[in-house]
């Protein structure tokens, strides 16, 4: 039986460690590490052009698309969501398909190219707290939060991060 049991251990570690698709790039002399479906660094917004589309569109409304901007701010917990600056002071949160990868936590500041779904929705103020907490804000900042937002959101299916 503990034969049994270290094997399955092994197996649920080889198993939770192969999902995530990452590899290293390079598109017109710029090396990306480029995490979930394979993408390339063209054709893509940039986050003026993607505010325009944030603003023609209402709650609900979907949008195939792929953009490049900055990050501000990624899940301190295990990377799971990431929020991109727009050329207008707002932000974009962007989650990942299925939770099918997730995102390094050190790479505020770097470019990233998203690949997905832009969409629009109404935040809950428990979920607006939860990304608050799972941010790193403090107990007294979380508390400030009492109605919900409009706000913008990625469902990405692939990313490249500027090396």
């Amino acid at each position: 039986m503990r034969v049994f049991n270290n094997l399955l251990a092994v197996f649920m570690v080889v198993l939770a460690c192969n999902g995530q698709e990452n590899e290293k790039v390079t598109f017109d002399g710029v090396n990306y590490q480029r995490i979930g479906a394979n993408l390339e660094a063209n054709n893509y917004l940039t986050d003026a052009e993607m505010v325009q589309k944030y603003g023609d569109m209402v709650v609900r409304d979907t949008l195939r698309t792929k953009f490049k901007a900055t990050v501000t701010d990624v899940c301190k917990v295990k990377g799971c969501w990431m929020k991109l600056q727009l050329n207008d002071g707002q932000e974009a949160m962007v989650r990942f398909k299925d939770y099918g990868f997730f995102m390094p936590r050190d790479i505020t500041g770097k470019e990233v190219i998203v690949n997905g779904y832009a969409y629009v929705e109404a935040m809950s103020v428990q979920d607006q707290k939860h990304y608050a907490k799972d941010g790193g804000k403090t107990e007294s900042e979380i508390e400030k939060i009492t109605e919900p937002k409009k706000t913008f959101g990625f469902e990405a299916d692939g990313v490249l991060i500027e090396n």
